[in-house]
């Protein structure tokens, strides 16, 4: 028997659509419908039951789906058995992440890995819209969320790391309007905010130590696309709140400074993620690892530069 009419199957009985299944994975619905019929076939057996408005599974279906599953995943680590024992990577990896995030860190961190495994191909979706996988035929993401997160949203991944936030303005801004030291006088100041899917991000979260301070910030521009604002903040036009992962390079070379330092924000977290761990292909390890690896560079020189502290941004569990 196939094993893609196998993963048809599964994608099927996932998304409980021969459509939908299709557009995930880059074939025709007809192909699909095709690859369903073959297994039919070969085991004598109707696998769903089909109405004008569902697609479930019949009973052989239901007893059939586990033992396909489990046969596909044994096959799968045979292959990422045999994978690890060779000295090249290959194949397609179809990406999405956010759009200061595609422009910077992954595009060169994606033409250095593309250099040295020329048999790697990347097709990237890079917009800060959030990307369904089915719909912009995507394989894998990475994602600004919670464990928990990821778990109601019934998806698979690996945490890249944790994301500390911190307030910056470049040294014109700075000399021209001074550096707020109190939540209090943050107001005053010109916020650069972010705005996505009708919602504005202009209240900022701070704690110092036990106490939260919840502050209203006023604005001249708004954009939605967070490399905007850090470019906005680089040419002195405000203040803004950005993940120190996206304004590292600024801060190191002295483009940004911190302001209000005694002041922390909630860490987030990065993760990759994915629909299926299926999905997961020694290339997309290999660009985990490297990313894991650069996120991580970036850290220990902000550290070492006293920028940020050890506590503000915790190794990932």
């Amino acid at each position: 028997m196939n094993i893609k009419d196998l993963q048809v199957f599964t994608k099927i009985a996932e998304l409980q659509s021969i459509t939908a299944a299709a557009n995930q994975l880059d074939m025709s619905t007809a192909k699909a419908s095709t690859a369903l019929k073959r297994i039919e076939n070969a085991l004598g057996a109707q696998l769903f039951v089909r109405t004008t408005r569902q697609l479930r599974l019949s009973p052989e279906g239901e007893r059939y789906l586990p033992l396909c599953q489990q046969a596909l995943e044994l096959l799968h680590q045979g292959q990422m058995t045999i994978n690890e024992r060779q000295p090249f990577v290959r194949g397609e990896v179809k990406m999405a992440m956010s759009s200061e995030m595609g422009r910077n860190l992954m595009r060169d961190l994606l033409n250095r890995v593309m250099s040295q495994h020329r048999e790697v191909r990347v097709r990237l979706h890079v917009s800060d819209s959030r990307v369904d996988f089915y719909r912009d035929g995507v394989d894998v993401a990475l994602r600004a969320m919670t464990r928990t997160a990821l778990q109601d949203l019934n998806l698979y991944g690996f945490k890249i790391c944790n994301i500390p936030h911190l307030l910056c303005a470049s040294p014109q801004y700075l000399v021209e309007h001074g550096s707020p030291t109190t939540p209090e006088e943050l107001p005053e100041h010109n916020a650069l905010l972010y705005k996505l899917y009708e919602v504005m991000h202009d209240d900022w979260e701070l704690y110092n130590g036990e106490t939260r301070y919840k502050v209203k910030m006023t604005s001249n521009r708004c954009v939605n696309d967070g490399d905007i604002v850090r470019r906005w903040c680089v040419d002195g036009a405000g203040i803004a709140k950005k993940s120190a992962i996206d304004v590292a390079e600024d801060l190191l070379a002295g483009r940004l400074q911190r302001v209000m330092v005694d002041y922390r924000i909630p860490l987030t977290e990065l993760w990759l993620v994915t629909p299926s761990r299926q999905m997961f292909s020694p290339a997309i390890r290999l660009i985990r690892d490297e990313l894991k690896l650069t996120i991580n560079q970036r850290r220990e020189r902000l550290i070492k530069q006293g920028i940020l502290s050890e506590p503000e941004w915790p190794v990932s569990d």
